[in-house]
């Protein structure tokens, strides 16, 4: 499958999840929560740093040359923090989906291919009929799983 299809497929995938009004909340709330923690945390002196905070708080790494020291700030930042949890939870698990349906249609098509040839048996040669018995028996000591 081209790259191309496949990166349709992803990103119709994240539309019919709604992981992408997800991502696009996201981002919003990230943007913004930089805002509140640049303006109220001491040791945040401008918005590029308080983006690094964000980032830090998002991923969870804390790399500590930032931290919140004021109620609100650390609100902001456990809001920030599971939100992240859980957007990431939910781009893996579309990913992951989006990974299995990809499987699929490769099982799919080569299914048709293969019903293909059975439909044509009387005009396909002796050795296209040997090729389709051997790919029956590989796929019966696969217990049914289709070779690669």
């Amino acid at each position: 499958m081209k790259r191309r299809k496949k990166l349709r497929l992803l990103a119709k995938a994240f539309k019919s999840a709604g992981a992408d009004k997800i991502l696009s909340g996201y981002l919003a709330f990230f943007f913004a929560a930089a805002i509140p923690i640049w303006l109220i945390e001491p040791s945040v002196k401008t918005y590029g740093d308080s983006l690094w905070f964000c980032f830090a708080a998002a991923t969870t790494t804390g790399f500590g040359d930032f931290t919140a020291v004021t109620v609100v700030g650390r609100i902001i930042t456990v809001v920030l923090s599971i939100y992240s949890i859980g957007a990431v939870a939910i781009f893996t698990a579309v990913i992951t989906g989006f990974f299995m349906d990809l499987a699929k249609l490769k099982k799919n098509e080569s299914v048709r291919a293969f019903m293909d040839d059975l439909e044509h048996l009387p005009e396909l040669s002796r050795e296209e009929l040997q090729a389709i018995s051997d790919r029956v028996r590989e796929f019966d000591k696969n217990n049914g799983k289709p070779n690669k």
